[in-house]
């Protein structure tokens, strides 16, 4: 599943590339007022992957869930120096690069390596930290392995769209690597021995090893380049005066060594202070923020989404002149490819490619997403409805002097609907399941909060128990609700 994450994002990321080639252009013409945008608009949206400890990480601040670390004392460093405010926008990290591309954000800083590959894309700042990598196992198996080159015959998991999960991937022999989107995701692999090692860079793999006793730190012995092993901020290609602007307080940052002597003291303050209550009743406030946008987006994708429904169904069926025809083989096109198609695949297109042309918020993409999605679906259920009515009620209802709207409005669709009832309240059931996938794109659900929650108590298993409790609790409980309805309307 990881994998396919990471190469539909590699497909979008092709899309974006072929659909915006006079984008580029557009960014390197405009080179000299890309930091008078910045300014003007007085916001800086930094984009990261909150998962990777110390550069980036989940804390709880005065009781909120916030993201913290190095790299966010940089991020408000250089925004500090711009004049503007920082706002941090969290995704996976092999997303940043689209979001950057599409405008989603406006820098990464999330421990990104300047690799050659990059820079045909990006742009990068001066390098701000030059680390290493090591790899993470499970402690009991310290005698087992002492660099990559033991992993032979066995697993070694790395995130993907990381330089070490290349350097696994071209540096191993008889090795299998696996990626994965979540450096959490992984430990917890690691843990539960579907992984024998992660590898990381060392200031990460020393933060799990000091807060888990049971890991260990391994050096990796990896040949990587110098631009491979250090990290610098990325911004959109052609971004010359911004870029320059900030190299400035690169420059600063690296002159007065605040990353060693400030930013990495003051996260690790952080990471001591994730691990003092990590019971899950403390993170009560993250699930139930999760619950309310799970809800948000399952009740909204199925409102929109039977409308949607009712429009394709009653299009479906249309038959008569050219527009009629025509309406239908829209309608079938439209069912026939939505089905056809992954929603996860669907979610990034309408977040990332819509993006290209109007920048709609994650929440807002997540829901036209899925009730597309639906829409689809119901579209079938009523059709079938409607074909499941008898055909002596039309021709009832229309030797009364009834039109064919009103004949569809109160005849047919009220019978459609009642026989259909079950089938709509499986979807709505789905759904509330189905919203974990906008989590890709970074909607505060359920499966985003269990990740947060994931990376401040460096707890694997519990948060995944939790949320499944959660979900079975808002399955259930709808599912007695519609039972409750149908029953009123077979009675009615």
């Amino acid at each position: 599943m990881k994998k396919r994450v990471g190469l539909l994002l590699a497909i979008m990321t092709a899309f974006v590339m072929l659909v915006m080639p006079l984008g580029n252009t557009t960014h390197a013409q405009a080179a000299d007022n890309s930091l008078e945008k910045i300014q003007k608009k007085g916001v800086l949206v930094m984009g990261t992957s909150p998962d990777y400890p110390p550069y980036e990480f989940q804390a709880t601040v005065n009781g909120k869930s916030t993201v913290v670390g190095m790299d966010v004392q940089i991020g408000k460093k250089v925004a500090k120096e711009l004049g503007v405010k920082l706002k941090i926008k969290s995704m996976s990290f092999d997303s940043l690069l689209v979001a950057l591309q599409t405008g989603k954000i406006d820098m990464i800083i999330s421990g990104m390596n300047p690799t050659p590959a990059r820079r045909k894309n990006v742009a990068f700042t001066h390098t701000y930290y030059q680390g290493g990598y090591d790899i993470v196992i499970n402690k009991s198996d310290q005698g087992k392995y002492k660099n990559k080159d033991s992993f032979s015959g066995g697993t070694l998991g790395a995130q993907t769209g990381t330089t070490q999960y290349n350097a696994a991937k071209s540096q191993t022999k008889n090795t299998t690597v696996k990626g994965m989107t979540s450096q959490s995701d992984l430990i917890l692999a690691l843990q539960s021995h579907k992984l024998d090692g992660v590898a990381m860079e060392k200031p990460s793999a020393e933060a799990y090893v000091s807060n888990n006793k049971q890991l260990a730190a391994i050096p990796s012995d990896f040949n990587m380049s110098s631009s491979a092993t250090s990290s610098a901020i990325a911004f959109r290609k052609g971004s010359t005066s911004l870029v320059n602007k900030v190299n400035k307080t690169v420059d600063q940052i690296k002159k007065e060594n605040l990353v060693k002597k400030d930013y990495l003291p003051a996260a690790g303050k952080y990471l001591k202070t994730n691990t003092v209550n990590t019971s899950m009743t403390h993170y009560w406030k993250a699930f139930l923020t999760g619950i309310e946008y799970t809800l948000i987006i399952t009740v909204c994708s199925v409102f929109f989404g039977f409308i949607i429904g009712i429009i394709l169904a009653l299009a479906r069926m249309a038959r008569g002149n050219f527009f009629k025809n025509l309406l239908r083989w829209v309608a079938t096109a439209y069912v026939e490819f939505i089905r056809g198609t992954p929603m996860m695949v669907q979610v990034m297109f309408v977040y990332f490619g819509l993006g290209l042309f109007v920048n709609l918020p994650a929440l807002t993409s997540g829901i036209i997403a899925i009730s597309l999605n639906s829409g689809a679906y119901v579209a079938e259920y009523i059709r079938g409805g409607i074909n499941s009515v008898d055909v002596g009620q039309t021709e009832a209802a229309r030797s009364l002097g009834m039109s064919n709207g009103k004949t569809m409005r109160y005849v047919i669709l009220p019978q459609a609907l009642k026989n259909i009832w079950p089938s709509l309240g499986n979807e709505f059931i789905t759904l509330i399941k189905d919203s974990s996938i906008v989590s890709i794109i970074g909607v505060t659900e359920l499966i985003y909060q269990s990740n947060i929650v994931r990376s401040d108590t460096y707890r694997g298993v519990a948060p995944i128990v939790v949320i499944m409790v959660l979900y079975f609790i808002l399955t259930f409980t709808a599912s007695r609700i519609l039972n409750y309805f149908e029953r009123k309307m077979q009675h009615a």
